[in-house]
């Protein structure tokens, strides 16, 4: 998820709001919440804890025979070895937009499932994004990186067929408080939303457009889901 997603963690109405609030912010003076990179311990958590909350990403179904990443302190490593091609981890906030206010927030946490087609693909931008942080690079620096790469085209496009689940109850993606709603994610080669008539009245299709596109080569449209991975219906207002 690089930005909810994709951050995993980057959805449209949460956004909306955090980015009123962040010019309220900038307004009175307030200096950045996170300006940099919090210490690595602040974005770990306990092993088990989190295998679990990946698996919560997709319905037990899913997830049950997905391999499972965990993060470390030189990256993520595989923590279960799955059967169906399908990939569940955890995504740290520096998958997020590189415009977002929460980009190093540590109390970040982005449980998503790839599909065997988004595993084989756009997985590579978070395993490059999370190399980049865990070596000390600086926001400016891995935008920078990663627009140099895209330019040479030297990033995977999303293979056909490319999805994610983010249905985890335990979600958190934004600097709002609370889980978002479930959703699922299609990855695609860069569109505008009108492609897939998102963001109309009455489309269940929703694309961010409050943050810079890229410079990842895909689009991520979110579909929301009524029930969170456990079968425990989503309520309607959530974020």
């Amino acid at each position: 998820m690089t930005g909810v997603q994709r951050i995993s963690a980057a959805a449209a109405i949460a956004a909306a709001a955090l980015a009123l609030s962040a010019a309220a912010a900038g307004a009175a003076g307030q200096p950045p919440a996170y300006p940099a990179m919090a210490p690595l311990a602040r974005y770990l958590i306990d092993r088990d804890a989190e295998i679990a909350m990946a698996r919560s990403a997709a319905p037990p179904s899913v997830s049950g025979e997905a391999t499972v990443l965990v993060l470390g302190p030189r990256g993520y490593e595989t923590a279960v070895k799955g059967k169906n091609g399908f990939v569940c981890l955890v995504e740290r906030s520096w998958t997020s937009p590189f415009d977002a206010t929460w980009f190093w927030n540590p109390t970040i946490r982005a449980p998503i499932c790839y599909n065997p087609p988004a595993a084989r693909s756009v997985l590579s931008y978070t395993m490059k994004r999370t190399g980049w942080a865990l070596a000390g690079w600086s926001r400016e620096k891995m935008a920078a990186a990663m627009k140099a790469q895209a330019a040479a085209k030297a990033l995977a496009n999303p293979a056909p067929g490319a999805m994610s689940y983010m249905l985890s109850p335990q979600q958190h993606l934004t600097d709002a408080d609370g889980a978002w709603r479930p959703h699922m994610m299609f990855h695609v080669p860069l569109a505008d939303a009108a492609a897939w008539g998102a963001n109309r009245p009455g489309s269940p299709i929703m694309l961010d457009t409050d943050h810079a596109p890229g410079p990842e080569p895909e689009s991520v449209f979110m579909m929301a889901a009524s029930a969170w991975s456990d079968g425990r219906p989503a309520p309607a207002h959530a974020h």
